[in-house]
């Protein structure tokens, strides 16, 4: 199975069970920005509990690696679980919304992209994408987030709205690593 595949997969499943969601991370960032290798799948989701066995039914064990255990703790902590294809290599990291002001934004600013010629899917739109790119970065500090944000800066500039991107900035605390990267840009 290859990444794209998988992509699909994960989309006409949450679609079919009606299932909120958003991708974000770094297919994302690609979608906004420059093109760079990703083993995973980040998908924001707004899954209750009864809908975990029906998601169970969409990974067949012979093929998917999915804890149910996993998937029902995650729910109930507002965390999140991995879907793991292993003869591939590829996960989904499935993040459960936390329905907090951010998520609430951002499921609201969702933008429909083509993730195949025939096919879209939700993705969180790029300023919300690069606020959570920040956060990763604060916590982490890995340079591949300010790569990405700079790259989505470049190729996605004029659809971009920084102005709420320094708002979220300020209330996530955010402000100082946003205003760097905005002097760093010729």
């Amino acid at each position: 199975m290859e990444q794209h595949e998988l992509l699909l997969w994960i989309v006409r499943c949450f679609e079919k069970l009606k299932i909120p969601y958003l991708i974000t991370g770094a297919i994302a960032s690609i979608a906004y920005g420059e093109p760079r290798f990703t083993n995973d799948i980040d998908i924001v989701a707004d899954l209750n509990l009864g809908q975990a066995s029906e998601l169970r039914s969409f990974f067949p064990e012979d093929e998917f690696y999915m804890d149910d255990d996993t998937v029902r703790n995650a729910i109930r902590s507002r965390y999140q679980f991995n879907i793991i294809h292993p003869s591939s290599g590829l996960k989904v990291d499935v993040i459960i919304s936390k329905k907090d002001d951010f998520d609430q934004s951002r499921f609201k600013r969702i933008k429909r992209l083509n993730v195949s010629e025939e096919e879209s899917a939700n993705f969180a739109a790029p300023e919300d994408v690069i606020i959570k790119k920040l956060e990763y970065f604060k916590k982490g500090g890995s340079e591949k987030h300010l790569r990405d944000i700079a790259s989505m800066l470049k190729i996605s500039a004029d659809m971009i709205d920084c102005t709420y991107i320094s708002s979220w900035a300020e209330k996530l605390g955010l402000t100082e690593i946003w205003e760097a990267i905005q002097k760093k840009l010729p």
